[in-house]
């Protein structure tokens, strides 16, 4: 999977002008695909062109190979990143734990779940996997270290181990619905406020 990390264009000669429209109908196709039911090692090129209407050049035009496409796709369903204010550290991690198995695109339901099983058999997609929700990782891990640094937060806390703690919850109460009693629009307030109970400075 070495073209995971680029999703730059391959060459194109001079002067012809990407399609944003071509753009939109690829990223499309790959995830109505996907949602469908295709495993993303059975997606084929050949089948995310015939449904987005290009032909595989255009494809190729514009990454350098499937996976750095699934990587562009599925960080699209994920949605953009959401935006620590900076003025509260409880506030900025009740954003960022809300965010969590959070999706606007009612295909990530059908698609993230199925995609479990495949980032365990294969390291190509638990790496495409990571490359997807370090930055949303790192976010976090910022939050908490501010609050490591201005005394809200022990000094002593294991952030890595924190992050977990906290991401745990809404992923299992999300993505598999574990306990169908729990409310989901108070549930991360009420993850970060148990956590933040054992973390506070004194």
């Amino acid at each position: 999977m070495s073209d995971m990390m680029s999703t730059a264009d391959a060459p194109r000669s001079p002067g012809r002008p990407r399609s944003l429209r071509a753009d939109e109908a690829i990223i499309e196709a790959t995830l109505d695909l996907l949602a469908e039911g295709s495993t993303t090692e059975a997606l084929s090129i050949e089948a995310i062109a015939a449904r987005a209407g290009v032909g595989k050049a255009t494809i190729y035009r514009r990454w350098a190979g499937k996976d750095a496409l699934l990587l562009d796709a599925l960080r699209r369903l994920k949605g953009v990143l959401p935006q620590p204010e900076g003025h509260s550290i409880r506030d900025d991690l009740i954003l960022l734990v809300g965010a969590i198995g959070k999706n606007v695109d009612p295909r990530a339901a059908k698609i993230m779940p199925c995609l479990v099983p495949e980032v365990n058999r294969s390291p190509d997609h638990f790496q495409l996997y990571q490359n997807i929700i370090a930055p949303r990782r790192q976010l976090m891990r910022e939050v908490l270290r501010r609050g490591i640094d201005e005394g809200t937060l022990r000094a002593d806390i294991d952030v890595e181990v924190t992050m977990a703690l906290l991401t745990g919850p809404m992923l299992i109460q999300r993505v598999l619905q574990w306990n169908p009693d729990l409310d989901e629009r108070t549930l991360p307030e009420q993850v970060v406020d148990t956590v933040l109970k054992g973390l506070r400075a004194h």
